[in-house]
């Protein structure tokens, strides 16, 4: 609901820098005309810009203490590769088809500035990918890779990688990996993948899965 909200509010300040620069190239006055034509193309750009940020912010959801994000079963195909079934936090079901021995899933976080975080603004999610891992290292340099997006910001504004990438540049807001540590793979093995505010964390969940941690530790 929070980042929702956050989505709303950034959607109307763009719609009124719209609104506004329409306003200004409406304008007839010949002085100053070329001036105020740039200012409202700006204007119309950055109010385009802040409604697709807010499109891309929408698709996160906040971070509520240790919370459930999703399940993953496994369904051996044949050696070292595995269907895996990923059902996320609002019952969408997915299907994808590992090579390896562990699997391995990614999120991405975002965290606010102190001023925020003190009014209740909490770190935000999004599930990123999944990927295989073979044991061995020369099959993991050799052998097919398999890795996939779970989510993809589809209207060519990414906020997440825009922070991630800008350095020390932009450093108010923290664009960063919760990734979970490689987990062995089995047939029948169910496990559920838990977030905090430190990243993802893989918890077995039927005695298949727990078996294959065993074996591996």
């Amino acid at each position: 609901m929070l980042y929702a909200l956050l989505a709303t509010f950034i959607t109307a300040v763009g719609l009124v820098m719209v609104y506004f620069s329409f306003k200004v190239l409406a304008s007839k006055a010949w002085i100053f005309g070329w001036l105020r034509g740039m200012w409202g193309l700006l204007l119309i750009a950055a109010g385009v810009t802040l409604g697709l940020s807010a499109f891309d912010l929408f698709s996160y959801k906040q971070i509520v203490s240790e919370q459930s994000v999703a399940t993953i079963s496994f369904e051996q195909l044949e050696p070292q590769r595995y269907n895996a079934i990923v059902v996320d936090g609002d019952g969408g079901e997915s299907r994808y088809e590992l090579a390896g021995d562990q699997w391995q899933m990614d999120a991405r976080l975002i965290k606010w500035p102190n001023a925020m975080a003190a009014i209740g603004v909490k770190p935000g999610y999004r599930l990123d990918r999944i990927s295989g891992r073979y044991y061995s290292l020369e099959k993991e340099r050799n052998a097919e890779r398999t890795v996939y997006a779970l989510s993809e910001s589809n209207l060519g504004i990414d906020i997440w990688s825009f922070f991630h990438n800008s350095g020390d540049g932009i450093n108010f807001i923290d664009a960063v990996y919760g990734t979970a540590t490689f987990v062995p793979m089995a047939d029948g093995a169910l496990f559920e993948v838990l977030l905090s505010n430190s990243g993802l964390l893989a918890r077995p969940l039927n005695e298949p899965a727990r078996a294959a941690i065993d074996r591996w530790e």
